[in-house]
């Protein structure tokens, strides 16, 4: 089998995997509910589709982790198409797969690569109507997103050690459309930063994500004291990173959030 571009699978995939969960939601809007057969035990979007609620419905097989991927399950599903991502899954994993099956790796930085990803998803699994709908409305809705002034912004992945965002990243380019300056846009990926590091930059807003480190007011407690200037709130995480369909209510939630920190 082989790593796959968007044109070369010629048939209707019916026993689809799926390794990243905003891609998940994604097949799920792409209607495809019947031709998916796995996931990761993280891909909590449809709720559904992690237990039988139907008479006679099959909950999808759970086939691990997005990083700890469990073969002989993927095996027993015997898959026709893998969808993975080159940032949430494991390379060595998923070059492993692609020696059996057909797996079709995304690799997004900013809208337009998920807008480009939602397009070839949509070719590959032969729902291009459905694709484009999906983007005309993520792209509208976009259109209607009006940044802030700019505010000296740090957004929170993980605690012990404080982690954030670099300048290359999907939820950067979420903050740029927000009017949110990005403090640590010069470095890349997600690097360890401290509090003097905060008050050296003149942070104007810290952003605590719910995931993958799942912040909570204690934790604003605790980093307000050190930054009595800096406005710190929680933010749904998936709104900024999850670049498949929730795209499609990302930019009403920029909207609400900006009109609570301006």
């Amino acid at each position: 089998m082989m790593l796959l571009s968007p044109t070369q699978l010629n048939y209707q995939p019916k026993r689809i995997v799926s390794l990243v969960p905003s891609q998940t939601e994604l097949l799920y809007d792409l209607e495809l509910d019947e031709y998916v057969v796995g996931i990761t035990k993280f891909c909590v979007h449809p709720a559904e589709w992690r237990k039988a609620c139907l008479p006679g419905r099959q909950a999808k097989t759970i086939i691990g982790g997005t990083k700890n991927i469990l073969r002989e399950r993927i095996k027993a599903l015997q898959p026709d198409l893998i969808i993975a991502n080159k940032e949430e899954n494991v390379k060595e994993q998923v070059e492993a797969l692609a020696e059996e099956y057909n797996v079709f790796v995304t690799d997004i930085s900013v809208l337009n690569d998920a807008l480009q990803m939602i397009y070839d998803v949509g070719i590959l699994t032969h729902t291009p109507p459905k694709a484009n709908e999906i983007i005309h409305t993520i792209k509208e809705n976009f259109s209607n997103l009006i940044p802030s002034k700019k505010i000296k912004t740090a957004y929170f992945i993980w605690r012990n050690p404080y982690m954030t965002i670099g300048g290359d990243t999907f939820i950067n380019d979420m903050l740029a459309r927000c009017g949110l300056e990005n403090i640590f846009s010069s470095q890349t990926r997600y690097p360890s930063i401290d509090i003097n590091d905060l008050k050296e930059k003149d942070c104007e807003l810290l952003l605590l994500s719910s995931e993958p480190y799942p912040f909570k007011q204690k934790h604003i407690d605790e980093l307000q004291q050190h930054l009595p200037q800096t406005k710190i709130i929680l933010v749904d995480g998936e709104m900024f990173s999850w670049y498949g369909s929730r795209l499609i209510q990302a930019p009403a939630y920029f909207k609400r959030l900006l009109q609570e920190v301006i």
